[in-house]
């Protein structure tokens, strides 16, 4: 008999700034939504956010987060975290909250999701389990 497939997320996580997110439950919420999957998350300073969203979507400015597939179940999601912390209160959330929900949004992304009421309503659902209520400046 076949050995059974692995369906846990699978999440890789590299950190090429000077922001620590090493705290933040990004292998929890894989493992609850992304069952399957193969994740590359990789943090990274204005300037490289920038060649990316050159490169892949040939826009100019510095994006947030930018996430694409690169197979059937696997995609790779790039958060700027300088970025991140710019616009966090513009959305009523700590930086580290932004950069969850940041990760949820590029997680949804992969999968298929596409802007809209839906997506957005998915996102703080999510959110809201893994952030404590005084976390977010409501």
């Amino acid at each position: 008999m076949p050995a059974a497939k692995n369906k846990e997320a699978r999440l890789s996580i590299k950190n090429l700034t000077r922001h620590d997110v090493t705290s933040l439950p990004f292998k929890k919420i894989a493992r609850d939504i992304a069952l399957g999957w193969e994740i590359s998350l990789v943090f990274v300073g204005p300037k490289k956010a920038r060649e990316l969203n050159k490169k892949l979507r040939n826009k100019e400015y510095i994006p947030n987060v930018l996430s694409y597939t690169v197979g059937k179940k696997s995609g790779e999601i790039f958060i700027c975290p300088s970025e991140a912390k710019k616009q966090a209160a513009n959305f009523n959330l700590t930086p580290s909250t932004f950069t969850l929900l940041l990760f949820i949004h590029g997680v949804l992304h992969i999968q298929g999701w596409d802007h809209g009421v839906k997506m957005e309503q998915c996102e703080k659902k999510i959110l809201k389990r893994y952030v404590a209520k005084d976390s977010d400046r409501h």
